[in-house]
Parts: C-alpha cells; sequence; structure tokens
C-alpha cells in the first residue's frame, strides 16, 4: 500500500489515495482506514452508492475521462476508478440525477460494446462499497458461462456462477433471500418441497403433481406463490436453475448447523 501511496512521477495525492481505496475495497476491506481514505476524497461516512464496470473501449485513461464526464453531466462528484485484470471498475455516489441506470446508460461509451458491461448493486457505507465492487468483479468472471446476458447485465443475473466462484455475498444471498423465502418460517409450508419436486421431474406439472398427490392446479398456485415471493420462476429455464443452486446450497447450511 505505501508503494501504492508514493505512485509514479506525475501522479496527484488524489489519484493514489484513489487507487489505494479501490484495491483496499477490491480486496475485501472495509474497516476505518479506508473510510479516511474516502473521506480524504471527499466521499462523506453515510453515502449509497453502486459499481459499474466492464473492459475499457479504448485505454484505461480515457475511459475514465468519459465515466467522470459522464458523473459530472449528471450533477455527480464522488466517483472512484480502479483497475483489476483487464477490466475497469468505477464505485460511483448516487447524487442528484446519478443513479444506476441513468449513469450507466450515460458512461456506456467508456467501455467496450462487444463485451460484458455489467451493473452492480447498491449498497451504503464503506462495506457496501467493498460489496458492491466485488460483486461486479465475480459478476464478470462469471460472465463466460452464461450466453445471452443484456446489455447491461446486472451482477445478480450471475448469483449461481459467482456462487460457483466461491462469491460469499452471492451464496448468502441465494440461501438467505431465495432458499429461505421458499422454505418459510412455517414447516407445513409446502412451497420448497412443491419447487423442489417441480425441478427434479424436469418441470412437469403432472409428474410434480402426482408425486405430492395433488391437483395441477395446485402446483401451478404454488410456484406463482413462491415466484412473487423469491422473485425468481421455476418455469422458466434459467430461473430454475437459480432456485435449484439456492435449494442445494441451503440444504447443505442447514445440515451443517443441525
Amino acid at each position: 500500500m505505501l508503494a501504492l501511496l508514493r505512485g509514479g512521477e506525475g501522479d496527484t495525492l488524489d489519484a493514489r489515495v484513489e487507487s489505494v481505496a479501490f484495491e483496499c475495497l477490491a480486496d475485501g476491506l472495509a474497516d476505518d482506514r479506508v473510510m479516511s481514505l474516502l473521506r480524504v476524497l471527499g466521499w462523506r461516512d453515510d453515502f449509497t452508492c453502486f459499481t459499474v464496470a466492464g473492459t475499457p473501449a479504448k485505454g484505461i485513461g480515457d475511459s475514465s475521462r468519459l465515466i467522470r464526464e459522464a458523473i459530472r453531466n449528471l450533477g455527480g462528484s464522488n466517483c472512484i476508478i480502479g483497475v483489476r485484470g483487464t477490466w475497469c471498475v468505477a464505485l460511483v455516489e448516487m447524487q442528484s440525477a446519478v443513479t444506476p441506470e441513468v449513469a450507466c446508460t450515460a458512461m456506456t461509451d467508456a467501455f467496450h460494446a462487444q463485451l460484458p458491461l455489467c451493473l452492480g448493486p447498491v449498497r451504503h457505507r464503506v462495506e457496501g462499497a467493498q460489496r458492491s465492487v466485488r460483486s461486479v468483479l465475480a459478476a464478470l468472471a462469471a460472465a463466460a458461462a452464461v450466453p445471452a446476458l443484456p446489455r447491461p447485465m446486472r451482477a445478480d443475473d450471475v448469483l449461481p456462477e459467482r456462487a460457483l466462484l466461491g462469491d460469499e455475498d452471492a451464496r448468502n444471498e441465494l440461501v438467505n433471500e431465495v432458499y429461505r423465502s421458499l422454505r418459510g418460517d412455517n414447516a407445513d409450508d409446502p412451497t420448497l418441497t412443491t419447487v423442489s419436486t417441480f425441478l427434479k421431474s424436469g418441470n412437469s406439472l403432472e409428474t410434480t403433481a402426482k408425486e405430492l398427490n395433488v391437483h395441477p392446479n395446485t402446483v401451478r398456485y404454488r410456484l406463482k406463490r413462491a415466484a412473487e415471493t423469491t422473485g425468481w420462476n421455476a418455469t422458466d429455464p434459467r430461473e430454475g436453475y437459480v432456485l435449484q443452486t439456492a435449494i442445494a446450497l441451503g440444504l447443505m447450511k442447514d445440515a451443517a448447523q443441525s
């Protein structure tokens, strides 16, 4: 870190601090020391942020300039830009008209048009900034496993693949938000069993209904309720895979805690 702070000839102090702050966040650090670096750059403690990441259209210098111009034109001021491998990552504070979708659209020209562009989740404070930065890096690494991703893709579009890469945030989201929603608080809730049986049956309503000894319409209703609860539809092949991964992770976690 001291070497980064010393920087190279011609580097400004802000550029060196920004570089160190980004490296800390990308490495999973989010303590008071990192927040101190952000304060030097003008960030307040209680900030809300998001990330945008992809491969630079030309060089990192041109991309950084385009990103900063886009943020300034929207009325924003706080933006940290860093590089990991071939990817350029922008951590942006939400200010004025600087919202995730608007800002991502405004800075699209900074990124390679034929390669994945990822919009990370909105998070709060320095801990959230670290999670948002790491989520887009994991999402870009996972993108190769999923064909026909939207542009921009969202980090949540590749939750199962991020989990396979060891992304703890993705695993936690799949277990806490998806699996636990399916399981519910009532031991007699049939939602988890219904979704699990449906996925194992090859998405057959009739087979699921027969195994559970209910009418196909009952299965259909439960699947609809599960989709409303989790945001993922078991009848869609891709979304079914998300649910299947969440169920597997959740069952393993429950078994380890029993």
